[in-house]
């Protein structure tokens, strides 16, 4: 059974950092391109970033591009998200899922798990 659990998400204000992790667990990590995805309150789920399963290519949504740096430990079964110089309109429930394919990195039903979700709260 796939298992893909977030954490490090909470509350935080305008300009600082938070570190999401998604530890992957039921899959042979290493072979899937993972990503991380946002849903706000009243919209759409949205496409954050995606690392591929050799690490050797990344992935930005321009909102975050510049601010926010995904990264993957193989040895782990571990996607990080580290999110810098938050800004308000980041706030939302920040999901990572799993894509064994990974030919459209940023296209949401590509990927076959996802993860519960974790909030990221930033405030003005």
């Amino acid at each position: 059974q796939v298992q893909l659990v977030e954490s490090g998400g909470g509350l935080v204000q305008a300009g600082d950092s938070l570190r999401l992790s998604c530890a992957a667990s039921g899959l042979i990590f290493s072979t899937y391109t993972m990503g991380w995805f946002r849903q706000a309150p009243g919209k759409e789920r949205e496409f954050v970033a995606a690392v591929s399963w050799s690490r050797d290519s990344t992935y930005y949504a321009d909102s975050v591009k510049g601010r926010f740096t995904i990264s993957r430990d193989n040895a782990k079964n571990t996607v990080y998200l580290q999110m810098n110089s938050l800004k308000p309109e980041d706030t939302a429930v920040y999901y990572c899922a799993a894509d064994q394919y990974g030919f459209r990195y940023s296209v949401l039903y590509d990927y076959e798990y996802w993860g519960q979700g974790t909030q990221v709260t930033v405030s003005s």
